[in-house]
């Protein structure tokens, strides 16, 4: 197996492999979002992250209306960092998923922020209405906790590594 290099030049990516790609400092300044209200989901969620060390800062709101007064600095959460990306359940206390990805949408300083609707839900309609609502993607939970943790990986691999996210300027 070759052993992959990577450099950052000019803003650019060049790697010699895909696999063990070599962080930098660069990609190494991510804040994740969590909208999630099951522990047991929240915690796979982080342990996953916390296995390859690309995210600085991982916050997790556990309802809808926490999740928006987060996302617009209200509330308790005047002082929060604006996050590079948010994963957002649908099925949520307060506010359901849907709800929260329209205010997101609906605001001129939450707007360029990438929203990954991560879900139980199957439903051809939650899919459909997501989308509908500028989700960036969604992505149904796996049932098992491997495949689960493997999601979460990809979601990593593409979202962190792979794109640009928009500057928070």
């Amino acid at each position: 197996m070759m052993k992959a290099t990577a450099e950052l030049t000019s803003g650019q990516w060049v790697a010699d492999g895909l696999k063990d790609l070599i962080i930098t400092e660069e990609m190494n300044d991510v804040h994740i979002l969590l909208v999630e209200d099951n522990e047991g989901d929240i915690l796979l969620t982080k342990e996953a992250f916390d296995e390859r060390k690309i995210i600085t800062k991982f916050s997790v709101v556990r309802n809808g209306k926490d999740a928006v007064d987060f996302l617009f600095k209200e509330g308790k959460f005047t002082n929060v960092e604006t996050p590079d990306l948010v994963l957002l359940d649908i099925n949520l206390p307060l506010k359901n998923g849907l709800e929260v990805l329209r205010e997101i949408k609906s605001r001129e300083s939450t707007r360029k922020i990438p929203v990954i609707m991560l879900t139980t839900s199957s439903s051809d309609k939650d899919i459909a209405d997501s989308y509908r609502e500028y989700a960036s993607s969604y992505i149904t939970k796996p049932l098992e906790m491997k495949d689960f943790l493997k999601a979460v990986l990809q979601i990593e691999e593409y979202w962190l590594q792979l794109i640009k996210l928009p500057s928070k300027k």
